[in-house]
C-alpha cells in the first residue's frame, strides 16, 4: 500500500526541479519511475518503523502518514542528485522524529490509529493504593 502518489510529488515540487532530480538520460521529462520508486522507498522505510507497533498495511492510510511519505520521498528525490536543501532535510528529519515517537507510543496516529494510542510496555502505571505522604506541610514545618 503506497502513502502517497506520484501526484503528491508533483505538488510539492514544481516540473523543472523534477526533471532536474529524475532524468538520468537527458530527455528533458520526469521519469515517473524513478518517482515511484523514491515513493516505494519511503513507504519501505516508514513501515519499517509502523511494524514495531501495528499491523500493517494501514487502511485507510492516516492523512499525517500521507504528509509523512511526500516528505520522505522528496527528501530521496533529491539524495539522488545533489546536495539536500536544509529545509528539506529538516522536514525528513521531523518525519523521522514522529516515526520514532509512534512507535514509542507517545506520539498517536490520531483518529485513524489502529490501536489507539497504547502506553509503551515498560511505562509506568499509577498505583490506586498510594501510601500515605511522608511529607506535609506539618511534617516540614521549621525547615
Amino acid at each position: 500500500m503506497s502513502y502517497c502518489t506520484n501526484e503528491d510529488i508533483r505538488n510539492q515540487i514544481e516540473e523543472a526541479r523534477l526533471v532536474q532530480l529524475t532524468d538520468d538520460e537527458g530527455t528533458g521529462t520526469v521519469e515517473e519511475d524513478r518517482v515511484t520508486q523514491a515513493i516505494a522507498d519511503a513507504n519501505s522505510e516508514i513501515d519499517g518503523y509502523l511494524g514495531l507497533r501495528m499491523k500493517l498495511p494501514l487502511a485507510p492510510v492516516p492523512v499525517t502518514l500521507q504528509r509523512l511519505a511526500i516528505d520522505i520521498a522528496v527528501y530521496n528525490l533529491y539524495s539522488r542528485r545533489e546536495k539536500i536543501p536544509e529545509h528539506r532535510a529538516e522536514r525528513y528529519r521531523n518525519a523521522i522524529r514522529f516515526l520514532e515517537g509512534v512507535v514509542a507510543g507517545k506520539i498517536s496516529l490520531g483518529s485513524a490509529d489502529p490501536d489507539g494510542n497504547p502506553l509503551a510496555p515498560n511505562a509506568p502505571e499509577m498505583a490506586k493504593d498510594n501510601p500515605e505522604r511522608a511529607f506535609t506541610r506539618s511534617t516540614l514545618t521549621g525547615f
